[in-house]
C-alpha cells in the first residue's frame, strides 16, 4: 500500500519518494517491520493466550523435561501470520501475481492450521481437524498455484533466441511480439512454459513436458502443465506436513524455516534480476524480484517469533504456524521454479518426514510377520530419537540448524555446480 502512496508522491516531485522504487529499500523496511510486529504484538498475543488458558497438553512420551512444557501457550503461529501479511501489504506491489499467490498461501494454510488448533484447544478434541480435510486444503492450494501459473500473463520465463539462428522473417516476427527486447547479438521473449531448475546438470533446466515423450505439439504442452500441477500439489502437501512434523522442539522449525527463507530470498533475487540471471546462466523469471519483499517479511517473522520460541519456549506456533510456513516455502520454491531443489534445501523437513514413514512402515510390516512390531528409531520424528538417546534439546536444535545452513549453502552452490 505504501508503495502506491509513494509512487503518487513521486509523481508530485516530493523529494525522497522515489526510494520506494528500490526492492532493496522495501525489503529492509519489510524485515524491520516484521521483526517489530513479532516482538511487540507477540508479547500481547502470548498474554492473551495465557489469559484464555490456551496451553499445550503434553502426552507422556518418556522424554526428559517434557512436562515443563505443560501449559505453554499454543497457536503462536498467529504472530508469524501477522508479521508476514502486514509488512507484505505495506511494502510489496499488490498487483504482482506472485505476491498475491504468497498472501493467499499464507492466509489459506494459516486458516487450516488455526482450525486444527482451535478444535484441539477450545473443543478439547486432541485429534484436531480431520487429516483428510488438511490434505484436501493442501491439494486445493497446490491446484490453485499450478493453474494460476498456467493462466496468468505475468507468470512467464524469458528465453533467449540468438539472432543469427533466425531468418529475417522470423526476426521480424519476434520483434513484433509482446515483451520483446533486442540486444547486440540476441533476442528475448517472455513465454509460457513448464521449465524449471534442476541441480547438477549442464543447462540447469528441466521441462515437465519431457515426462510425456509419447505426445507432441499442443498435446505435449498441455500434458506438461498437467504434470506440473500434480507436482505442485505433491510438493505443497509434502513440505507443509514436513514442517508440521519438524515442529517438535523449541525453535527447531522456526530457526530452520528462517534459514530456508534467506536462501529462497537470494534465489528469488537472482532469478528476478536479469543481470545476475545472465551472469549465473540461470532462468530469468520477470516479476519475481518483488518476492524478495515477501521473503524479507517471512525471515523477520520467523526470527522474531524465535525470540519467544527459543528454549525454553514461551509459546508454540501450533499448526497455525507450522502448516503455513511449510506451505509458504513450497509455493515460494514453485513460483521461482526452484521446486526440484527442495529435497536439498528442505533436507531437515525431508529427514523428519522420512523417519516417520520408515518407523510406521517397518512397525506395521514386522507386526504382520512376527506379531510384534519393531522400530527403526527409538522414537519418530527424528529429533525425538536423539532426545531418547539423551541429547539435550538445545544441542539437538542447534545441530539441526547447522545442518540446515549447510544444505542452504549447497542449494545456492548448485546454481554453478553442473
Amino acid at each position: 500500500m505504501l508503495y502506491y502512496l509513494f509512487k503518487y508522491l513521486e509523481s508530485l516531485n516530493v523529494p525522497g519518494a522515489g526510494v520506494f522504487e528500490y526492492i532493496s529499500f522495501r525489503s529492509a523496511a519489510a524485515i524491520i517491520t516484521s521483526l517489530l510486529i513479532s516482538l511487540l504484538l507477540g508479547k500481547r498475543i502470548i498474554r492473551y493466550l495465557q489469559m484464555k488458558q490456551v496451553g499445550e497438553v503434553v502426552r507422556n512420551l518418556g522424554l526428559e523435561g517434557q512436562y515443563k512444557k505443560e501449559g505453554t501457550p499454543s497457536m503462536g503461529g498467529l504472530i508469524i501470520l501477522a508479521s508476514i501479511i502486514i509488512p507484505t501489504l505495506l511494502f510489496a506491489r499488490l498487483d504482482n501475481i506472485y505476491v498475491i499467490l504468497m498472501l493467499v498461501t499464507t492466509f489459506w494454510l494459516g486458516l487450516i492450521g488455526f482450525l486444527d488448533d482451535y478444535i484441539k484447544i477450545f473443543k478439547k478434541n486432541k485429534a484436531g481437524l480431520a487429516g483428510k480435510f488438511k490434505i484436501l486444503g493442501q491439494v486445493v492450494l497446490g491446484l490453485v498455484v499450478g493453474i494460476t501459473l498456467l493462466m496468468s500473463d505475468q507468470a512467464v520465463v524469458r528465453e533467449i533466441v540468438k539472432s543469427e539462428e533466425l531468418s529475417i522473417a522470423e526476426s521480424s516476427q519476434y520483434l513484433q511480439a509482446a515483451n520483446v527486447d533486442e540486444s547486440d547479438n540476441y533476442l528475448t521473449r517472455d513465454v509460457k512454459c513448464t521449465k524449471t531448475t534442476i541441480p547438477f546438470v549442464k543447462n540447469n533446466e528441466f521441462d515437465y513436458s519431457w515426462l510425456v515423450p509419447f505426445a507432441s505439439g499442443k498435446t505435449k504442452q498441455n500434458l506438461g502443465w498437467l504434470v506440473f500441477v500434480i507436482v505442485s500439489i505433491f510438493i505443497v502437501t509434502g513440505v507443509s506436513n514436513g514442517a508440521n512434523l519438524t515442529d517438535g522442539l523449541d525453535g527447531l522449525a522456526t530457526g530452520t524455516s528462517s534459514i530456508i527463507g534467506v536462501t529462497l530470498g537470494v534465489l528469488a533475487y537472482v532469478s528476478g534480476n536479469i543481470i545476475y540471471a545472465d551472469y549465473l546462466n540461470i532462468m530469468y523469471i520477470p516479476y519475481t524480484g518483488e518476492l524478495v519483499i515477501f521473503a524479507s517479511a517471512f525471515i523477520g517473522a520467523t526470527i522474531g517469533f524465535l525470540w519467544y520460541n527459543s528454549y525454553p519456549a514461551q509459546v508454540f506456533m501450533g499448526d497455525t504456524g507450522s502448516l503455513a510456513i511449510g506451505g509458504i516455502i513450497a509455493v515460494f520454491a514453485i513460483v521461482i521454479r526452484k521446486e526440484l531443489l527442495i529435497p536439498i534445501l528442505c533436507g531437515i523437513f525431508l529427514a523428519e518426514s522420512v523417519s516417520v514413514m520408515m518407523q510406521v512402515g517397518w512397525f506395521k510390516r514386522t507386526k504382520r510377520k512376527t506379531g510384534e512390531g519393531k522400530r527403526i528409531f527409538l522414537m519418530a520424528p527424528l529429533h525425538h530419537h536423539y532426545q531418547m538417546k539423551g541429547f539435550p534439546e538445545p544441542k539437538i536444535v542447534t545441530r539441526f540448524w547447522i545442518v540446515a545452513i549447510m544444505l542452504a549453502v549447497l542449494s545456492v552452490v548448485t546454481l554453478k555446480m553442473r
